[in-house]
């Protein structure tokens, strides 16, 4: 089972290789091949966890489809919105799992904040962002502050480790997009590649984590546990 692989430390060690590959000279390839495979490794980490097949299949699909965004992304080459497809198809997928936890709107508090946050955001960097990606970023924004909005929800309806591993690996999600829009249409800064990668990775693998066991989906689903 899970406890046979270090799958914490195979994900850090991979994701620590990717991001020495992409500061030091010569490390291209490095990254190239590190990048992908630290979020496969998180594929591996979900297909592997037990719980309800739905769930971890949605997970999965998320986690895949953030492969490709990954690949795109690094490629040389500008494939944003090709990369912005993929991670808005993971976050419906993420969506989709959560949603089999509890009902949406559950509670409306984490709607309004990251709502908010979405908008300050976008707000704020709208005018660098060029005529053609204004739509593609506002659809992406509003996918991403819904999965990380319904994430939290799930803790707050939930109060289990897979919800809180759900709500905190949705907002670092959110933190981790934000920092690459700050560093593509406002201003770029150094280590922000860094700051990328850790919370992206973090997020990604916090999310795997939050497949919860056997029978602890439909049931708040159908409106149970919403004190």
């Amino acid at each position: 089972m899970n406890a046979e692989i270090p799958w914490r430390w195979l994900v850090a060690a991979c994701a620590a290789l990717a991001i020495v590959g992409y500061y030091v000279d010569g490390g291209q390839l490095l990254h190239w091949l590190c990048k992908p495979l630290t979020t496969l490794l998180i594929v591996a980490m979900a297909w592997r966890t037990p719980g309800p097949a739905p769930y971890r299949r949605c997970i999965i699909i998320g986690l895949l489809l953030s492969t490709m965004g990954d690949v795109f992304l690094m490629l040389p080459g500008d494939y944003f919105v090709a990369g912005l497809l993929s991670f808005l198809l993971a976050h419906i997928g993420y969506l989709i799992a959560f949603r089999a936890r509890t009902p949406w709107f559950a509670r409306i508090g984490p709607w309004l904040a990251y709502g908010l946050i979405g908008l300050m955001v976008v707000g704020t960097l709208w005018s660098a962002i060029p005529n053609a990606l204004r739509l593609p970023v506002l659809i992406y924004v509003v996918a991403l502050a819904a999965m990380a909005a319904m994430a939290a929800t799930v803790w707050l309806t939930r109060r289990d480790h897979a919800g809180l591993c759900a709500a905190v690996g949705g907002g670092l999600f959110l933190l981790s997009d934000s920092i690459i829009a700050i560093d593509r249409f406002g201003f770029a800064f150094e280590w922000s590649k860094a700051l990328i990668l850790v919370s992206y990775w973090t997020a990604q693998y916090l999310i795997a984590r939050s497949i919860p066991a056997d029978g602890q989906t439909a049931g708040s689903a159908q409106g149970g546990n919403h004190e």
